[in-house]
C-alpha cells in the first residue's frame, strides 16, 4: 500500500502488483459479463462449424448412388437457424465485451484521478502535466480498446481454433493432424510476434507521452514563446517528437506486416485438403466429409486475420496499463495520517532546526538551513529576504506542502507530521502570488474551501477583500464564469478573489505569499486594512517587500541564502541588520 497525501476510499480494491493482475482485478468485477462473453464466443464458434458440417451432409445427400434431395430443405433450415442463433450469441458476446470495456475505462480513470489527488506536491512538481494527461486520457482509452475489440476478438478467435480439433476426428482420426500442426505453429509464431511487438508498443506509448508533454508545456507557456519569438523553435521540437511517434508506429506496422501465421494458415489448409483427398481416394472418406473438413479448416481464417489486429490492440492496452499503474504506484513523500492529531487550532507556530532540500538537490544545496523561531498565537510575522532566499519554501512547510528534511515544525506544540493532514490544512489558508482560479463561477471560486457557504457569507467576505465592487460590475455578477486560471481577470482582481476565499475559511494560520504584489496603489490601502482586520486573532505569516505591510508586523524574520540573518522589529533591524537594510535599498 503506497502512502498518500490524501485518500478518497475506493469502492473496491485492485491488485496493483503488476499490470496483468491489475487489469484482471478490474475485469473480474464484471464476472457475469465475462461469462456471457465466453459463452457467446464458444457458441459462436461452434455454430460457425455447423455450416460446413451441414454443407457436407448436403453434398452426401445428392452424391449418393441413390440421391435424396428431399433432405436438402431440412439441411438448409438448420443452416439458417444455426446462423440466426449464432448472430444472437455474437451480439451478446460483443455487447458484454463493450460494457466491460466501458466500465473498466470509467473505473480506471476514477482510480487514477483519485490517486493523482493523493500525491504530494513533490510528485506533481516532478511529473510533467502533459505526460499525466496522456496517461489519463489516451492510455486509459487503450485499456478500453484492449477489451473491446482486442480481448473480445482474441477470445472469439481462440474458440475457432478449438472447434476443428474437436470436429475433425469425427470424420477420420488422422485428420486431426492438420489442426494440431496449425495450433502448435500458431502458438509459437504468436509468442514470437508478441515478444517482438510488446517493447515497440511500450515505446509508442512513451513517445506519445513525450509529445503530449512538450505540447502542454508550449501551450502553458505560450506567452513566453511568443514574447521571445520562439514559435519556429517550438514547431521544430514538436515535429521532432511527432516524428519519433510516427517512427515507432511505422516500426510497429513493420512487425505486423511480417505476421507469419497467415502463411502458416494457407500451408496447413492446402496440406489438410490434400490429406483429406488422399483419404477420399482410398475410400476412407465420402465427398461430403472432404467438403465439411475443408470448411472446418477455413475457420482458421478468422482467428488468423483477426489476431493480427486483436493481439496488437492487447499489446497496446497492456502498455497503457503499465504506464497508468506506474503513475498510481509512484510513492509520495507525505502521508494523510488519518489517525493523527485533530483539534481546533490556536495558531502557535515553532520551527526547530529545520532544514529542507528538494529531492533532486545536490548535497549542500539545501533551500533552508537550520531555521529556528517561535510565533505566538495571533502574532503577525513578516518574512523578508532577497529572491531565492527560501521565503516561499518556508511557508509551504507549515501546511506540509513539503516536509522538512531535518528538524521539526510544530503547530500548537504538535509536530505537523503528527497532525491529521486534512485537519491541519483546513485550518491554514495560503494565498500565493501566482493565484489559481477555476473555470467556474465567482461564487464557486470564493466558496472553494467552504462549499456549504451561503451567498450572504460569500458576498460579505468579498466585501472584506475589496472585491464586491468589481464583481457586481460583471454582467452576471457572482454567477459570472471566469476563464481558466482566471485569465479573464486582472492580477489585482484575481488576488482579491483569493483573499475572499481565504477569509471565508476562517483559518487559524493565514499565510500571504506576496499576495498583494499585483494590486494597484489606489486599492492597496483598502486591501491592507482588510488584511489587518483579517489578521486579528489569528497567526499571520506575510511574505512581502512592501514596507506598509512589514511595519505593522509583530516580528520580522530576515532570510539570506536559506538561513535566518536577523530577527526583530522594523526599527531595530534597520539599525542592526545590514541584510535588512540592503533589501530595502535594492527592492523597495
Amino acid at each position: 500500500m503506497t502512502t498518500a497525501e490524501f485518500t478518497i476510499p475506493l469502492q473496491f480494491k485492485t491488485n496493483r502488483a503488476s499490470p496483468v493482475k491489475w487489469v484482471v482485478s478490474h475485469a473480474t468485477r464484471q464476472w457475469w459479463l465475462i461469462v456471457i462473453m465466453a459463452s457467446g464466443a464458444f457458441g459462436n464458434a461452434a455454430l460457425a462449424a455447423a455450416a460446413p458440417i451441414l454443407t457436407g451432409r448436403a453434398f452426401d445427400a445428392i452424391n449418393q448412388p441413390t440421391p435424396t434431395p428431399s433432405a436438402l430443405p431440412m439441411i438448409a433450415f438448420w443452416i439458417v437457424m444455426s446462423q440466426v442463433i449464432r448472430s444472437l450469441l455474437q451480439f451478446g458476446r460483443n455487447y458484454a465485451a463493450e460494457i466491460i470495456a466501458q466500465r473498466m475505462e470509467r473505473d480506471i480513470r476514477s482510480e487514477l484521478y483519485t490517486s493523482l489527488l493523493g500525491k504530494s506536491m513533490t510528485f506533481h512538481n516532478l511529473q510533467p502535466i502533459g505526460d499525466t494527461m496522456a496517461r489519463a486520457t489516451n492510455d486509459v482509452r487503450e485499456v478500453n480498446l484492449m477489451f473491446s475489440p482486442g480481448i473480445n476478438l482474441a477470445l472469439g478467435s481462440a474458440n475457432f481454433l478449438l472447434i476443428p480439433i474437436l470436429a475433425a476426428p469425427t470424420y477420420h482420426p488422422a485428420l486431426v493432424a492438420a489442426p494440431i500442426i496449425f495450433i502448435v505453429g500458431y502458438a509459437l509464431l504468436l509468442w514470437q510476434y508478441l515478444g517482438e511487438l510488446n517493447p515497440i508498443t511500450n515505446r509508442v506509448r512513451d513517445a506519445f507521452g513525450t509529445l503530449n508533454t512538450q505540447l502542454a508545456e508550449a501551450l502553458e507557456g505560450i506567452e513566453t514563446v511568443k514574447g521571445a519569438s520562439q514559435e519556429e523553435a517550438e514547431i521544430d521540437r514538436f515535429r521532432g517528437n511527432a516524428r519519433r511517434v510516427r517512427d515507432t508506429f511505422v516500426e510497429q506496422g513493420d512487425v505486423e506486416a511480417r505476421f507469419l501465421p497467415l502463411l502458416l494458415m494457407y500451408v496447413v489448409q492446402a496440406g489438410g485438403l490434400f490429406h483429406a483427398l488422399t483419404l477420399y481416394q482410398a475410400g476412407q472418406l465420402q465427398l461430403g466429409d472432404v467438403v465439411a473438413y475443408f470448411g472446418l479448416l477455413l475457420l482458421f481464417g478468422f482467428p488468423t486475420f483477426v489476431s493480427l489486429f486483436s493481439y496488437s490492440q492487447v499489446s497496446s492496452g497492456m502498455a497503457g496499463a503499465r504506464r497508468i499503474l506506474e503513475l498510481i504506484n509512484r510513492e509520495t513523500d507525505l502521508d494523510q495520517n488519518t489517525a493523527g492529531y485533530a483539534a481546533p487550532m490556536k495558531g502557535a507556530l515553532e520551527f526547530r532546526n529545520v532544514t529542507f532540500s528538494y529531492s533532486d538537490a545536490r548535497d549542500g544545496d539545501a533551500a533552508l538551513k537550520n531555521i529556528t523561531f517561535k510565533v505566538q498565537p495571533g502574532q503577525t510575522v513578516a518574512i523578508v529576504g532577497q529572491t531565492g532566499s527560501g521565503k516561499s519554501v518556508l511557508a509551504k512547510l507549515v501546511n506540509r506542502t513539503y516536509d522538512a528534511s531535518e528538524g521539526q515544525i510544530l503547530v500548537d506544540g504538535v509536530d505537523v507530521r503528527d497532525w491529521n493532514l486534512e485537519s491541519l490544512r483546513q485550518q491554514i489558508s495560503t494565498i500565493e502570488q501566482d493565484i489559481f482560479l477555476f473555470s467556474r463561477t465567482v461564487s464557486q471560486n470564493i466558496a472553494f474551501g467552504k462549499p456549504g457557504a451561503t451567498q450572504e457569507e460569500i458576498e460579505a467576505f468579498a466585501r472584506a477583500a475589496q472585491a464586491d465592487d468589481f464583481i457586481r460590475e460583471f454582467k452576471d455578477g457572482y454567477e459570472t464564469v471566469i476563464g481558466e486560471r482566471g485569465v479573464t481577470l486582472s492580477g489585482g482582481q484575481r488576488q482579491r478573489l483569493a483573499l475572499a476565499r481565504a477569509f471565508l475559511t476562517d483559518p487559524r494560520i493565514l499565510i500571504l505569499d506576496d499576495s498583494t504584489s499585483a494590486i494597484d496603489s489606489a486599492t492597496e490601502d483598502r486591501i491592507q486594512r482588510a488584511i489587518f482586520t483579517a489578521a486579528q486573532g489569528r497567526t499571520t505569516l506575510i511574505i512581502t517587500h512592501r514596507l506598509s505591510q512589514i511595519r505593522w508586523a509583530d516580528l520580522i524574520i530576515v532570510l539570506r541564502k536559506g538561513r535566518i540573518a536577523a530577527v526583530g522589529s522594523h526599527e531595530d533591524l534597520l539599525k542592526s541588520s545590514e541584510a535588512y537594510r540592503r533589501i530595502f535599498s535594492e527592492d523597495i
